[in-house]
């Protein structure tokens, strides 16, 4: 990471006209706020880097980012750069109406954050809505709050998955209320110490039909490439046609 800062930073020095950084993942997302005293908020750390990119020839800098984990992180970022956020959620939504456009669809969320930050793109689709709640011994488990899995073949949509403990939680409460299928669909696959195996377990008698994932974390993606139930849709028509749009 130093390294490409030291580059970022020195480019106007040769007389860059202008500068875009291509920025698929933002690595430091999920921590965005402090709890308790003593954390770091290391988002706005990363944020804050960025945003010494000295200005070029033809004005501040760009720095693209898709589906970074809070939307509330836009404005960590200072006015000597410029974020600009897209979404990879129309990958998902053109994958499900070319592949699987004779199955009956719907679209679950994992929370209700997810469904406000995703759900206005899914209008042609039934949703629906899971949740955590509180059981016995404070031990909380996700429901189906809101919506119908019966018979249908759903699709979990989320901003990234790490060790995925949620979304397989999310899956067996679907399939418990009679889900046919569940798949799944994350922007960002992290996946830390080969935590994408939980989803390869011969063991489980109802896997995930698909796990669609995106290239933004380029070595998981390469890893995971040719194993099921994982499918990589490639970021590079998005972010070429986005490209063109502010060349």
């Amino acid at each position: 990471m130093f390294a490409q800062l030291s580059v970022l930073f020195h480019l106007p020095r040769y007389c860059a006209r202008s500068l875009v950084v291509v920025l698929p993942y933002f690595p430091t997302g999920t921590m965005e706020r402090v709890d308790e005293e003593g954390q770091i908020a290391t988002a706005m750390s990363l944020a804050r880097l960025l945003s010494s990119i000295p200005p070029l020839g033809e004005g501040p800098a760009k720095v693209l980012i898709y589906d970074i984990h809070a939307l509330g992180e836009r404005f960590y970022f200072g006015d000597n750069i410029i974020p600009m956020f897209e979404s990879a959620i129309p990958l998902i939504i053109n994958k499900i109406k070319t592949d699987h456009q004779d199955e009956r669809v719907a679209i679950a969320f994992p929370d209700e954050g997810a469904i406000k930050r995703f759900g206005g793109q899914f209008n042609d689709f039934d949703t629906i809505l899971c949740s955590k709640v509180r059981g016995e011994g404070n031990k909380r488990t996700v429901k189906v709050k809101e919506g119908e899995p019966a018979g249908r073949h759903v699709f979990i949509i989320d901003d990234l998955v790490q060790t995925g403990g949620t979304l397989i939680e999310c899956k067996n409460a679907l399939i418990k209320q009679g889900a046919k299928d569940v798949s799944a669909y994350v922007t960002h696959a992290i996946f830390p110490g080969d935590s994408w195996k939980r989803f390869t377990d011969p063991a489980d008698e109802n896997p995930f039909k698909h796990f669609y994932i995106t290239d933004s974390c380029p070595t998981i993606a390469e890893t995971l490439k040719d194993t099921k139930p994982f499918t990589v849709l490639p970021l590079a028509e998005p972010i070429s046609a986005f490209l063109r749009e502010i060349a």
